[in-house]
């Protein structure tokens, strides 16, 4: 086999969290008397980090003091609800189980928060990845290769004998700037013609059909 570690991306990827973020942005901005936003304005803000959702969800002029309020709501909220409505897409465990019974490491590379990237990773795939990131101090985000690197240093894996699996133009990005293959899915929160135009060649649309490119590489 070509692989011999898959990367995931975690929002919209392995895990729909498109309520729940929608729920505490709404929530952090409501409570510092800001407008609140619907479920595709909140779809089109993510996956940049919680900051750049931030800087996008709030009106345009906002001062940065009150945009960290706004980011200290949407976190002390998010702590505590980020498994409320969440829930893997359909197939996702089945694909990660097969990875592992077939030999594979398996991590994750997010610019979710690092607590929430760990204890949703916990809570809904026990033991089946063997790395996880998330956006921390000191580590640029996605689309720097940093996190993915890491990982990379960490298994002892190069990067021909690795694949990464995201949902967005970011994850296109970063798999470009760390010389990795990508596989995009358009089961998340970018359409198939997003990806495309961010330079997605190899695009699926089920687990089953990533995890079959996987094995047949």
């Amino acid at each position: 086999m070509k692989y011999k570690l898959v990367i995931f991306d975690l929002d919209g990827t392995v895990l729909y969290t498109l309520d729940d973020l929608r729920n505490a942005l709404n929530h952090a901005l409501s409570e510092n008397n800001f407008p609140e936003r619907t479920l595709d304005e909140v779809r089109a803000f993510v996956g940049n980090g919680i900051k750049r959702l931030i800087e996008r969800a709030v009106p345009n002029g906002t001062d940065e003091t009150a945009a960290n309020k706004v980011h200290t709501s949407f976190t002390e909220f998010y702590k505590l609800h980020c498994t409320d409505n969440t829930r893997p897409y359909e197939g996702i465990g089945d694909m990660l189980k097969s990875l592992k019974a077939n030999g594979f490491f398996t991590a994750v590379v997010s610019n979710k928060a690092d607590y929430a990237v760990q204890a949703l990773c916990k809570d809904f795939f026990p033991g089946l990845f063997d790395k996880v990131a998330g956006e921390r101090e000191g580590i640029r985000k996605k689309p720097a290769p940093d996190a993915v690197n890491a990982i990379l240093r960490t298994l002892n894996i190069p990067s021909k004998q690795a694949v990464y699996v995201g949902d967005s133009e970011v994850d296109v990005m970063t798999a470009v700037n760390a010389n990795l293959d990508i596989i995009a899915v358009d089961w998340g929160f970018r359409d198939r013609q997003t990806l495309i135009n961010a330079g997605a060649r190899i695009i699926a649309s089920t687990p089953k059909e990533a995890l079959d490119i996987i094995l047949r590489a």
